[in-house]
């Protein structure tokens, strides 16, 4: 390569660059700022919406999630009477990871609950 046609791409790359900075700056120049309404996005519809939604959402888990748990729980029981005592052992496993699940559940949703009484 020789010197002039380095010359030449770095010319090329500056003028591309130089155009982007322009418009760039001209866009900035021309943009308007927009201003929130006096309630802020707390008291619009869809945060007061989103906020019922959370709060609903998590009171079913609360109820849901014991529920489904002792259910899989049940049937959990069920499947290790009749296995051997290797697969007793998954069973056993199984029920382990149901009840952590359950209290996981329980304790996110009335977590969040919380969370949630405190924006009201």
């Amino acid at each position: 390569m020789s010197i002039k046609h380095l010359a030449k791409k770095l010319k090329a790359k500056t003028k591309a660059v130089g155009a982007g900075l322009l418009t760039a700056f001209l866009m900035l120049q021309n943009s308007t700022v927009a201003y929130a309404a006096g309630g802020g996005i707390g008291g619009s519809q869809i945060a007061k919406g989103t906020e019922k939604l959370i709060q609903d959402a998590t009171t079913w888990l609360m109820v849901l999630a014991p529920v489904v748990a002792g259910l899989l729980i049940i049937y959990f029981c069920i499947r290790r009477s009749a296995a051997d005592e290797m697969d007793q052992k998954k069973w056993n496993n199984r029920i382990v990871v149901a009840i952590v699940s359950c209290i996981g559940a329980v304790l996110g949703s009335a977590t969040l609950n919380i969370i949630i009484g405190y924006y009201q």
